[in-house]
């Protein structure tokens, strides 16, 4: 057997130290040796609207969802936004001028959950343009709650989402809308608004099926009689 040269001997070993030298740098798929982690941004946390109406957060966004309605139109009689903006603004002069929600105007504020009117308002900025929102909501004697949410156009005032829903509960994450509610049939329904430049959207629509329904006590795996929680849902 022929041995190689003392040069192609010295090649070889320099080949073999150099692969091994950068299979050392880094691990598969990782960084290499003194390469800085690529910063982590902070991801936005669900903020609760109205705490004393939340109850605990069903899971994250699913699939898209899109409609095409015509835009909405500013309200009639409703009070001029000034410098101050939406925050200035009489707030019950802007129910009374809502069609949808003019028939709550009378029921008053609401400061705990249980009663019927109008809970307090909110101001969150969820077109992005650096101005305060307002969101109102209230709650009905059928157990449903009706939300709408209002922008300022210059002077005018345009409501950008009206929904109603059960048992109805409001986040904001980042700047979008989640809204919550419960279903006859004892699931959970988490719908994800987002501005779209003309109104808010819906990006997502999720629903969840638990085996139990909230406020029910005792093992859901033992045979027990059907009972009802402060809902009057059939405890599973």
């Amino acid at each position: 057997m022929t041995r190689p040269t003392r040069p192609l001997a010295a090649a070889l070993l320099c080949a073999v130290l150099c692969a091994l030298a950068v299979g050392g740098c880094s691990a598969p798929g990782g960084l290499g040796a003194g390469e800085p982690a690529p910063p982590v941004s902070a991801q936005p946390r669900p903020e609760s609207l109205w705490p004393l109406w939340t109850d605990q957060s069903v899971s994250g966004p699913g699939t898209s969802v899109g409609t095409r309605e015509p835009p909405p139109q500013p309200l009639k009689d409703a009070p001029e936004v000034g410098p101050g903006g939406l925050p200035a603004v009489d707030v019950q002069d802007v129910v009374r001028a809502d069609k949808q929600m003019k028939a709550f105007a009378a029921k008053g504020w609401i400061s705990a959950p249980g009663k019927v009117g109008m809970r307090p308002p909110v101001f969150r900025d969820l077109t992005g343009d650096g101005k305060q929102d307002l969101i109102v909501a209230a709650d009905a004697e059928t157990g449903r709650t009706a939300l709408t949410v209002y922008t300022a156009q210059g002077t005018r005032i345009v409501p950008i989402l009206f929904t109603v829903g059960r048992r109805l509960a409001a986040e904001t994450i980042g700047g979008d809308l989640l809204l919550r509610t419960a279903a006859d049939d004892g699931s959970e329904q988490a719908v994800r608004y987002h501005w779209d430049g003309e109104r808010m959207r819906v990006v997502s629509d999720e629903r969840r099926y638990s085996k139990s329904v909230p406020g029910c006590d005792g093992d859901p795996a033992a045979p027990q009689p059907k009972r009802t929680d402060r809902y009057g849902q059939v405890c599973e």
